[in-house]
């Protein structure tokens, strides 16, 4: 499928008149923690590619079940929505002592779709297609193989969504790969067939590959710049200061920062940065986004088939931050989760709390309260628990000589809910931004120009000019980015700050009380440290 992909792309970009022979550079952005398996023959087939034919034609394995002759020694490629590896995961945790401490090392707690976890079942489960598996790659530098016509190595940033890269020591773990390689009699194998990972994200692979320069005309100097995980190269789709944040607000919710800071813990990621020595992304990953929004939605329209965000708008701003419409009253409350949810580790199902505060006391209360409040209350319950996991990353900021407490300069909204005013309004009021909330106006694919961009920076930058300050110079802010919210409100910010440890208290009762949960992470939620 995405041999076919790029084939396609490239021949409907000849189609509109693309001059290939103008692309100075390649890079790009690939789906994060998908992981190939090529074959003995892989990197002879790349390097002898006919420009007559597709790429389909000459990688894709041969049709007979038992004959490995393509470049692929394993017909399928694990990803994101892969559930497999509990068992994996389990070990990945316990290996170096506690799930803390393999975040330490890692940037993350063992996941299902990490490459670790999904190299060691694949070497129990088909041990014949681990021995013909010459190069085990990542989407993003399958990508760059591809149009490399030779193998390319793993990318500085996609490198750290593995868990089996040490982010402090700048290595491959031995330890881990023992584990993926079932011994450490396996451990030099696995190392080579990793491959080695350089630490300059900018620094070019080579020249691209000559069947795209006769095939689609591209110049025989066109650098090949290592391409990234889909995540990393969303943060680069602008010139992210290190204290802004970015929110997608798609099917899933993603929380993205750029920071100095290296704060891990198993319930969310860190990783390099993929172009900025020093700087490292923080994460945060939840199942439940757009489509939790979008229950509330119907049920507040009485309607399936009604799919105006008219009403749910409506309700959300009149009423007052969680529901709390004095200052007696409690503070309102609640998970809303359609699906099993990873952070916390909880099955699916709604649970709605009153919390006072002044007292700490955390009650829970039917869920046949007024349906109305639940529209503010799943976009706090959402935000408030990117506040309470991002809060060791923020610092404190001056605006008009205002000290301003902890929070982040800059909130930039993409994906489809950051059209949406009345929840742009309610991000401000729980995140807060000291100079406000802005959507990301670029078009509905942020990773792939932040690939493109990246790809400018590899060819243009001069000497030691970072991704920000060359990117920085040529950002035209007028032209992709809207102020949507004002972000900070002194006094409602500072409440929401309040009910952080009775929405920390209501996660873990939750997670307490319900006895089955997705097991993406291998354990219960632990609370961030501070």
């Amino acid at each position: 499928m995405w041999l076919e992909a790029v084939d396609l792309v490239l021949s409907r970009l000849r189609e509109d008149g693309l001059d290939f022979s103008r692309v100075k550079g390649v890079s790009g952005a690939g789906m994060q923690h998908g992981t190939v398996f090529w074959s003995q023959q892989a990197e002879s087939l790349l390097s002898s590619l006919d420009a007559k034919k597709s790429l389909v034609e000459q990688l894709e394995p041969s049709a007979h079940k038992d004959e490995r002759k393509g470049a692929f020694s394993h017909p399928d490629s694990p990803n994101w929505q892969d559930h497999s590896t509990q068992k994996q995961c389990d070990k990945f945790d316990a290996e170096l002592g506690s799930p803390e401490i393999l975040a330490d090392v890692t940037g993350s707690g063992a996941h299902h779709r990490f490459s670790g976890p999904q190299i060691m079942r694949f070497k129990s489960k088909y041990p014949e297609h681990y021995k013909q598996t010459s190069r085990i790659s990542l989407v993003s530098s399958f990508l760059a193989s591809i149009f490399l016509g030779k193998f390319a190595p793993i990318d500085i940033s996609d490198v750290t969504g593995m868990n089996l890269w040490h982010i402090k020591e700048g290595k491959w773990n031995e330890k881990l790969l023992a584990l993926a390689a079932g011994s450490t009699d396996g451990v030099a194998e696995l190392k080579h067939k990793l491959g080695h990972v350089p630490e300059d994200g900018g620094a070019s692979f080579g020249h691209i590959s000559k069947y795209f320069v006769q095939r689609y005309g591209f110049a025989q100097d066109c650098n090949i710049v290592p391409m990234t995980g889909d995540n990393p190269a969303t943060i680069l789709a602008l010139p992210l200061q290190a204290s802004d944040a970015m929110v997608s607000l798609g099917t899933s919710t993603t929380f993205l920062m750029s920071t100095p800071q290296y704060k891990p813990d198993p319930a969310y990621h860190f990783m390099n940065h993929p172009t900025t020595a020093g700087l490292y992304m923080f994460m945060l990953c939840y199942k439940n986004g757009g489509l939790a929004r979008e229950h509330v939605r119907d049920a507040i329209n009485g309607n399936k088939t009604d799919r105006s965000w008219d009403k749910f708008n409506e309700v959300a701003l009149a009423t007052p931050p969680m529901d709390q419409k004095s200052s007696s009253d409690p503070m309102r409350l609640g998970l809303y989760f359609p699906r099993p949810e990873i952070v916390p580790n909880v099955r699916a199902g709604q649970w709605r709390y009153e919390y006072d505060s002044s007292s700490n006391k955390l009650n829970q209360v039917s869920a046949e309260q007024s349906v109305d409040a639940d529209a503010r209350g799943i976009v706090e319950s959402q935000m408030l628990s990117l506040r309470l996991r991002s809060a060791a990353l923020v610092s404190g900021h001056e605006i008009n000589g205002e000290k301003l407490p902890p929070q982040p300069r800059r909130v930039y909204l993409v994906g489809g809910g950051s059209a949406n005013p009345a929840i742009a309004r309610i991000i401000g009021d729980v995140l807060g931004g000291a100079e406000g909330i802005y959507k990301l106006d670029i078009g509905g694919n942020a990773c792939a120009l932040g690939g493109a961009y990246k790809a400018v920076w590899g060819c243009e930058r001069r000497g030691n000019q970072t991704f920000e300050e060359l990117v920085g110079e040529r950002w035209n802010e007028d032209a992709f980015v809207k102020k949507v919210a004002d972000g900070y409100r002194k006094g409602v910010f500072e409440k929401y700050g309040e009910a952080i440890k009775g929405f920390h208290a209501m996660e873990q009762e939750v997670v307490k009380s319900t006895s089955e949960g997705s097991k993406e992470t291998g354990g219960v939620f632990i609370a961030p440290k501070n």
